[in-house]
């Protein structure tokens, strides 16, 4: 019996459950730090992150949308040997050249093409792609609809906004925010928030 538990019981943990399903998970506990959260999509939430000691049997993913709270909940799954798995939506197109390392989810309709390598605990978002050659460091999210074309590299914890476009050739540092709908034509080189078409850095008064 496949038996997973999902850290983090919002709607991005609803989407990773039908994942899981279509994963062949017959069965699904969530975790989450909020007391007041008692079932996610049908699951019961069965305790809080004091909680996964309990759970060493099953394997692990954390379905965390906030960069940094996700890298910290995956450290600590390491940190006790936790069983951590990536999942893929079965109507997701990956190529067989793909690399993806652990605690990475890929959602529906989503393309990954040829010697892309996506780090850990990524988020490939519903109807993203990332083309040839990609390098997706650890904690980047794509969102929905967001493009990403042939030989970029995207630096950790860098948030792609829904329906951004990120031109061929560039290169993201880490820790940036590119708006929804945002066109990056040009290297980001420092950190912050880009929007606009194409996508400028956001500076704050």
């Amino acid at each position: 019996m496949k038996k997973l538990v999902i850290i983090g019981a919002s709607g991005h943990g609803k989407v990773i459950a039908d994942i899981a399903l279509n994963n062949q998970y017959d069965e699904i506990v969530f975790l989450d730090d909020d007391k007041r959260v008692t079932e996610c999509a049908g699951f019961a939430v069965k305790g809080t992150t004091e909680n996964i000691e309990e759970y060493l049997s099953c394997d692990f993913i954390v379905a965390i949308g906030d960069a940094l709270a996700r890298q910290n909940v995956l450290k600590k799954l390491e940190n006790i040997q936790c069983n951590i798995v990536s999942l893929i939506h079965p109507k997701a197109v990956v190529s067989r050249r793909v690399e993806i390392k652990m605690g990475t989810v890929v959602m529906a309709g989503a393309v990954i093409n040829s010697d892309t390598k996506i780090g850990k605990g990524c988020i490939v978002n519903t109807g993203a792609s990332v083309d040839h050659d990609g390098i997706i460091d650890d904690f980047v999210h794509i969102s929905v609809g967001a493009h990403v074309a042939g030989n970029v590299h995207i630096g950790l914890k860098t948030w792609i906004g829904a329906g951004a476009i990120v031109l061929n050739n560039l290169s993201i540092c880490d820790n940036c925010i590119v708006g929804a709908g945002a066109v990056v034509i040009k290297d980001l080189e420092e950190e912050g928030t880009y929007i606009g078409v194409p996508a400028k850095r956001l500076i704050k008064e």
